[in-house]
């Protein structure tokens, strides 16, 4: 495991935290475990939302939602290099519990790889470049 890996785990978490409170999040409450696997290690984040309020720990509590996929995925996805949905479809993410928390986190995913992707232009814009 490098570093930088390491980094684009903690980052996420890191950046979840820090948000604080979360207005679209405002009536929803629950708590999303999530298990990254790296082979027979098994890393887990804690996420809880509060009516919007969130906080970030490692403790390895009963949660609402559960998610489990190896610590690799999760890395490209906290990197923006792949999406949640299609690593879901694809038998890669196990998810247990309420399915509501697991859209609000795809949510914060989605923003996030949207931030790291660059801009390009479209159509005409894009041909006087």
């Amino acid at each position: 495991m490098t570093t930088r890996t390491t980094d684009v785990v903690a980052a996420f978490f890191g950046d979840l935290a820090g948000r604080g409170h979360e207005p679209s999040l405002k009536k929803l409450s629950g708590t999303v475990r999530f298990d990254l696997v790296s082979g027979k290690k098994t890393e887990r984040w804690l996420v809880t939302i509060r009516k919007g309020d969130l906080t970030v720990s490692h403790r390895n509590v009963t949660a609402d939602t559960v998610i489990r996929l190896s610590r690799s995925l999760f890395e490209r996805v906290a990197s923006g290099q792949t999406n949640i949905f299609p690593a879901l479809l694809r038998g890669e993410i196990v998810l247990e519990g309420d399915f509501r928390l697991v859209t609000a986190v795809r949510k914060f995913l989605r923003a996030r790889q949207a931030a790291r992707q660059p801009k390009t232009p479209a159509g005409y814009a894009r041909r006087q470049q």
